[in-house]
C-alpha cells in the first residue's frame, strides 16, 4: 500500500497522528539538513484553493508530510476508499509532540496577534518541561513582500537556532512563506498549523472534545467567529462538493 493518497491533486500522507509525532521528533533529533523539513495540514479550504492556485500546489509538492487535518478531508478519502487512517490535525500535533518529546525541544513560535505568542510560549513552559520556546514573533501585516522583514524574521530564526517551527500565519500565506524560505530557514523541522498558537495562547477556544470526534470543529469555528469565517464557509460548502464529485469520476467513471 501506498504511504500517500492522491485526492483533490494533494497527495495526502497515509499516516496516523501517533506516527507523525515520531517521525517529526526523530526529525528534530537528527543534524540539520541542507534544508527545513516542513509540514502542510490541509483542510476543505485548503482543497477548494488547491484547485486554482499554482504557488500552493508548488507549496505541497516539497512538503515532508501533507496531514489531512480536515476531518470532510477524511471522510471523502474513506469514502472513496483511499483509506486514510485517521484525521492528523495541527492543533492536536502540536500539543502531542509536546507530550512525547524525551529530550529538550527548541521551538520558535512564529504568527497569531501580537502578544499572543507571547502568552503561549508562558503556558508552554508551565506545562511542558522539556520544551524550551527560544523565540517568539509576530509579524506585521503585508510582511511577506518586505524584503527587509523577511530577512529580519530569517535572522531572528537563525539567532535562536530552533529545532522546530511552529507556524500560525494562516493558509495559504504560511505554506507559501515556508515554502519560498525552506532552503534558507535554520529550523529543522516548520510546521503550518494555522490557529494553534492562539489555542495554546487559550486566545482561542478550540471545539469540544465531542464536536472533534463527530467532524463538527468547523461549525464551532464558524459560530466563533462568525464576520471572519462564514463567508469562507458558504463558499465552501458549494465549491466542495462538487470537487468530491470531481474526484468520484476521476476514479471511477
Amino acid at each position: 500500500m501506498s504511504n500517500t493518497v492522491d485526492l483533490f491533486g494533494m497527495r495526502i500522507s497515509r499516516i496516523t497522528l501517533r506516527d507523525t509525532v515520531g517521525q517529526v521528533l526523530d526529525w528534530c533529533s537528527a543534524p540539520r539538513g541542507e534544508c527545513c523539513r516542513y509540514v502542510v495540514t490541509p483542510n476543505v479550504d485548503h482543497a477548494v484553493m488547491f484547485a486554482h492556485r499554482a504557488d500552493l500546489r508548488a507549496a505541497y509538492a516539497n512538503a515532508a508530510l501533507v496531514l489531512a487535518d480536515g476531518a470532510p478531508i477524511v471522510f471523502v478519502a474513506n469514502l472513496l476508499k483511499l483509506r486514510l487512517p485517521e484525521r492528523v490535525a495541527g492543533s492536536d500535533l502540536v500539543p502531542k509532540l509536546f507530550d512525547a518529546a524525551r529530550k529538550p525541544l527548541r521551538v520558535f513560535l512564529l504568527g497569531a496577534a501580537a502578544g499572543v505568542a507571547e502568552l503561549a510560549s508562558a503556558r508552554i513552559v508551565r506545562q511542558w518541561r522539556r520544551i524550551e520556546v527560544v523565540g517568539t514573533y509576530s509579524p506585521p501585516p503585508g510582511f511577506e513582500s518586505d524584503s527587509q522583514e523577511n530577512a529580519r524574521i530569517l535572522a531572528m530564526i537563525s539567532e535562536a537556532r530552533p529545532d522546530l517551527l511552529v507556524v500560525g500565519l494562516g493558509a495559504p500565506k504560511q505554506e507559501l512563506w515556508v515554502h519560498h524560505h525552506h532552503r534558507e530557514l535554520p529550523a529543522k523541522v516548520a510546521l503550518c498549523v494555522g490557529a494553534t498558537i492562539d489555542f495554546l495562547a487559550e486566545h482561542r477556544r478550540r471545539s469540544p472534545v465531542w464536536m472533534r470526534r463527530v467532524g463538527l470543529e468547523w461549525l464551532h469555528r464558524v459560530l466563533s467567529e462568525p464576520r471572519r469565517l462564514a463567508g469562507r464557509y458558504a463558499r465552501d460548502a458549494w465549491v466542495f462538493p462538487q470537487l468530491v464529485w470531481r474526484e468520484w469520476r476521476r476514479l471511477y467513471s
